[in-house]
């Protein structure tokens, strides 16, 4: 960005008393030319001349009760992938006086997070959720402007339009979705004047970057298990078209015999072009609404793709016309979204002693309905194992339903998990709404995050596992549900437990076995297969081979400490596979910003192979946790103790249990 550009996005509080002046005469109709007013706050006041009262005060009041609801079901999304964003950020704004605002391309208020101290000054100018930032309705603002002009923005003091907030300063950056580019939100910080820095507009762009981050590997999850569901489906019609959208509408996938039956339908209707140029399939209001639909195409032929309530996309099915011709009865076919799967944990990838041991556990752990605990760091892949589980379970004919405690509010998730009679509240659905444990009947409920969920609610989960009930907002009659309970959490629950954050009670129930997944410096050795797994399915989302790895990328990869755990490989490795341009990958793909911490010195590793020194470091972390104790890091690595004292030998180890030995 030009070094001019990038002046103009930042206010400068030198000039208070010339902008202020500069208001007043721009106001009475004076000549206001000034170099002290940058260009875009200029414009933006022009727009917000006789549209907006320069005397405003505050924000129109803020939206209550069902249309809160609506405005936060409609975001949910975007509220779900800020909430650790802006949790993180939650020092910074203690510290600097200052809140943290989302709002949707609107600029309705989503939520609002960070000092307390604020909150009067912000009732004062309903700088609240449901309230109307727009710049069309409260002027020349960070969160208004910034969603008209598309671009960052800092707005301080007298730049404010409306007199009532020219005691603040704001600085706001928009919120892109990654698919089409459009604007979804923006994020602001918001303080008193006095709490002016310029590192506020640049919190607000990395945290609006890390959003959009994180509505990506959303995106991405959702098109892999897209494709993952659909691709045999596809692949096994020999006779009919097949063409996938995602859930935005957009094609993404068709079939060898799309081409072919199309060209056969749009011949026997008259149709001049057979190609479906331009036709999309969005979703609006909980129903799929083709666009650019062709007369020859049949509605019946789109079906939803709904996997555990979760909306992924839809398919649209040509059926081969010679074969609708001849035939009477209709096929029946198994739901494009039906999971299932004979050895569940097979696909699962890694032979690390510690990974094989949680396997075992787990395959023993399926065949039970007790409920289950996944323990471990942010991105082990325990929601993998929670699907494995089920499939593997007395309950896999049933749905597998999951929720992330994590990604609601308080409210959102008690509509969510207990759902909602008709006329709960005022703009309830008619007819209300089943909840997730409902949902779940006959199957499994997977909580993941369940550490996240508020301290109120969780009697009331309490009472559904004790008595199998569960009771809609609303109603006062009881359904019954039989469901088995898998639960997720990087916490440690019991500590919180102990000290009043998570009822103990609910901890004994939902922990009534636990199996902790291993992170993935722990398992080293899994690496090479791991990247390899990785890399095939990466390559096949692209439609391309999966190219190959070079040695030399294994010490990098094995230095590192993987704080985002597999999450975190898949991430790394798919930016390589991109910056790689389809050739093998090598050291010179890895992040700008990789770094590792310094490797020991050249005589522990000298001569050992990229795995050794993967193996090398997996035993000397089990030394250290079992503090010098052979007998216990045989039985965790998952070998005899008399080849453990080989491994010792042939990886030069000795003298490194001896310093580690207490």
């Amino acid at each position: 960005m030009p070094v001019t550009a990038l002046r103009q996005r930042f206010s400068q509080p030198e000039n208070e008393r010339q902008v202020q002046s500069t208001w007043e005469k721009f106001l009475s109709g004076q000549d206001c030319g000034s170099d002290a007013v940058r260009r875009l706050i200029d414009d933006s006041w022009r727009r917000c001349h006789g549209a907006v009262d320069p005397g405003r005060g505050s924000a129109p009041p803020p939206a209550q009760g069902d249309a809160l609801y609506d405005l936060l079901t409609d975001s949910k999304d975007l509220v779900r992938a800020s909430s650790k964003v802006i949790a993180s950020a939650r020092d910074f704004l203690f510290e600097t006086g200052t809140v943290m605002v989302l709002t949707d391309a609107s600029g309705m208020v989503l939520s609002v997070e960070g000092d307390g101290n604020l909150r009067d000054g912000r009732e004062a100018i309903n700088l609240m959720p449901g309230a109307n930032w727009s710049e069309d309705t409260c002027g020349t603002n960070a969160i208004g402007t910034a969603i008209e002009i598309g671009q960052p923005i800092q707005i301080h003091s007298y730049e404010h339009y409306c007199s009532g907030i020219q005691n603040w300063s704001c600085s706001a950056s928009v919120i892109r979705d990654p698919v089409s580019g459009g604007i979804v939100g923006a994020l602001d910080i918001s303080g008193l004047s006095g709490s002016y820095s310029r590192h506020s507009l640049s919190l607000a762009i990395t945290a609006a970057g890390r959003i959009e981050n994180r509505l990506a590997q959303r995106e991405m999850d959702l098109r892999y298990r897209l494709l993952d569901h659909c691709l045999d489906r596809m692949q096994q019609a020999d006779r009919d078209g097949i063409i996938l959208f995602d859930r935005s509408g957009v094609p993404i996938k068709t079939n060898e015999r799309a081409a072919a039956v199309m060209t056969e339908w749009a011949k026997s209707r008259a149709a001049s072009d057979p190609v479906l140029r331009d036709v999309t399939m969005p979703w609006r209001n909980g129903r799929i609404s083709p666009e650019n639909l062709p007369h020859w195409v049949d509605r019946d032929w789109i079906k939803p793709i709904e996997i555990d309530g979760e909306r992924l996309g839809s398919v649209l099915v040509l059926p081969d016309r010679s074969a609708v011709v001849r035939r009477t009865p209709k096929r029946e076919t198994a739901p494009i979204g039906e999971t299932g799967t004979a050895n569940a944990f097979a696909r699962l990838s890694g032979s690390a002693p510690a990974y094989r041991d949680a396997l075992q556990r787990a395959s023993l752990l399926a065949k039970s309905p007790a409920p289950v605990l996944l323990l471990g760091e942010t991105g082990v892949g325990k929601d993998a194992f929670a699907q494995a589980l089920h499939e593997s379970g007395p309950q896999a004919r049933g749905p597998f339903v999951a929720v992330n405690c994590g990604g609601f509010s308080r409210e959102l998730l008690t509509s969510e998990l207990f759902g909602y009679a008709e006329g709960a509240f005022t703009g309830a659905r008619r007819g209300g709404m089943k909840g997730k444990i409902e949902a779940a009947d006959g199957g499994t409920l997977f909580l993941d995050e369940i550490g996240e969920m508020p301290l109120d609610l969780q009697p009331h989960l309490l009472r559904v596992l004790e008595s199998g009930e569960v009771y809609r907002l609303g109603e006062n009659t009881p359904r019954k549900v039989k469901l088995r309970l898998l639960s997720a959490t990087n916490r440690d629950l019991k500590s919180d437990a102990a000290e009043g954050r998570f009822r103990m009670d609910l901890f004994y129930r939902i922990a009534v076995t636990s199996l902790r997944l291993p992170a993935l410096r722990e398992r080293l050795t899994d690496l090479p297969d791991l990247s390899e797994h990785l890399l095939s399915q990466i390559a096949k989302r692209y439609e391309t081979t999966p190219p190959g790895i070079a040695p030399a990328l294994y010490e990098h990869f094995a230095d590192y400490d993987w704080p985002g755990n597999i999450r975190e490989l898949r991430n790394v490795l798919e930016g390589m596979f991109l910056e790689s341009g389809g050739g093998d990958l090598t050291p010179d793909h890895l992040p700008f910003d990789w770094s590792v911490p310094a490797r020991g010195p050249a005589s522990e590793t000298e001569g050992l192979t990229p795995l050794q020194q993967a193996e090398r470091k997996a035993i000397v972390a089990a030394i250290e946790r079992h503090r010098g104790n052979l007998t216990s890091v045989a039985r965790e690595l998952g070998i005899a103790k008399s080849t453990l004292y080989i491994r010792l030998d042939k990886l030069d180890l000795k003298d490194t249990l001896e310093r580690l030995r207490p």
